[in-house]
């Protein structure tokens, strides 16, 4: 019995070994990636704008990074990590940055007045005429899908606001957000594996130490006195 014992922890140990270099693996590929995402990132140019006391500005004011931040936290619910926005290190490399970057895109759209020149009238599907002219027209937080292309104002208003050059920012932008998080679940895959493995080493290890043929002593010899 405890030879089998035995084999079986030697098989536990050598299935550690193999988590732990898949874990060692993945560590170094994750790696890869980071450095490869940081190059991009750093050949990009883009970065975020803090101030002395380390808080996100838009603009140099902290006003424009707190509505750039209410944006991204309470209208599309992204929880962002304090801890990825490093004022030491403003190139857009995390997850939290590129999404508040794309936040940042939004904001300026959403929060745009666009001027719309028409230069005749105007007669919409309803009858509703409009006349020629140049009009001021705010944007008032509308996405793509919500303006109203009946209204020719809108309508023109819409494709000079969500630009495909904005749409085009944002696409990339949730592009490194995602790579950005998966590098983040590969290193804590790696973690993952080198952890099992090391249990495994340890409970392989531990079974084979229990196994091993213990060594008895003979009693010590103790002189009896002559009853004669």
């Amino acid at each position: 019995m405890n030879g089998r014992f035995k084999i079986l922890g030697i098989v536990l140990a050598v299935f550690g070994l193999a988590f732990v270099a898949a874990g060692g693996y993945a560590f170094l590929r994750t790696q890869d990636g980071a450095k490869s995402l940081q190059a991009f990132s750093a050949a990009q140019g883009v970065k975020l704008s803090y101030n002395e006391q380390g808080q996100l500005t838009d603009g140099g004011k902290v006003e424009g990074g707190q509505a750039i931040l209410s944006l991204l936290e309470n209208d599309w619910g992204y929880k962002v990590d304090a801890g990825e926005l490093n004022p030491n290190d403003p190139v857009v490399n995390t997850a939290s940055e590129y999404m508040v970057q794309m936040a940042t895109i939004a904001h300026h759209t959403l929060d745009s007045v666009q001027t719309v020149v028409l230069d005749k009238d105007v007669t919409a599907a309803d009858g509703t005429v409009f006349k020629a002219g140049t009009y001021e027209f705010p944007v008032d937080g509308r996405y793509w899908a919500q303006f109203n292309r009946n209204n020719p104002i809108e309508a023109a208003a819409r494709g000079q606001a969500w630009t495909a050059t904005a749409h085009a920012l944002i696409g990339e932008l949730g592009v490194g957000s995602v790579t950005a998080s998966t590098l983040q679940m590969g290193l804590g895959l790696a973690a993952l594996f080198a952890g099992l493995g090391a249990v495994l080493i340890v409970a392989g290890l531990g079974l084979v130490w229990a196994t091993r043929p213990e060594t008895v002593k003979a009693p010590a010899f103790r002189p009896v006195a002559n009853p004669i």
